[in-house]
């Protein structure tokens, strides 16, 4: 525990082989990409401030989330969340129109632990807002709008195993304090490939919220 902030201890092998099943065939028909390309074309805006290696200061813009919570391991709940905030884009929901429609897809997929569980959500189209997006037809599923706010990241590939996840998240706590930032949240695991992309061709970040310090 770091500042209130959980790392991640649990037992984690993320969309690995236990996920290239029902949870891959869903990211094909998604969208057809192959192996070693981003899961989709649009991801969140955000402006560099300080870039240093696989390390990042960034200023993101706000931006609305389609997002579950989840109880479990890590493992179980990223494949769970993951089917159920994609059925909301696949059409399970319900527009002002009276009809279903499709969302597009967009990268990355991320996943954050709350106190009883996971946190998993995808970020919408940037054309998208609370007033134009279908409601979600699953409970479970929640839209929430997300403010502008910094977050410091470092990027790695490979497997998001525990302990890759727990090495690359005290690294980015490292640099974030010998850079006079302050965490201002819980780190998230942020994953930008499908299930079959070659383990050293895979984007993976932590992201953690961050504030300048005085």
């Amino acid at each position: 525990m770091v500042h209130g902030v959980r790392i991640f201890s649990k037992s984690i092998v993320v969309l690995g082989l236990r996920m290239l099943g029902s949870v891959a065939l869903s990211f094909m028909g998604l969208f057809a990409l192959t192996p070693g390309t981003a899961m989709a074309i649009e991801e969140p805006k955000f402006q560099v401030l300080l870039a240093e290696g696989p390390f990042e200061h960034r200023l993101y813009k706000g931006f609305v989330v389609a997002e579950t919570e989840l109880a479990g391991d890590f493992d179980s709940a990223s494949r769970n969340g993951f089917r159920r905030v994609a059925g909301y884009i696949f059409g399970d929901n319900l527009a002002p129109t009276g009809e279903s429609r499709k969302i597009a897809m967009t990268a990355p997929v991320t996943v954050e632990p709350k106190e009883e569980g996971w946190r998993l959500h995808f970020v919408m189209p940037s054309q998208e807002g609370l007033a134009t997006l279908p409601k979600p037809n699953n409970p479970e599923v929640k839209i929430r709008e997300v403010p502008a706010h910094e977050v410091a990241s470092v990027r790695f590939s490979g497997w998001t195993t525990e302990a890759a996840i727990n090495e690359q998240t005290e690294k980015l706590r490292e640099w974030i304090k010998a850079r006079g930032l302050v965490e201002q949240g819980p780190a998230q695991v942020a994953r930008y490939n499908d299930p079959f992309t070659l383990p050293w061709r895979r984007r993976n970040e932590i992201l953690i919220p961050v504030q300048k310090g005085d």
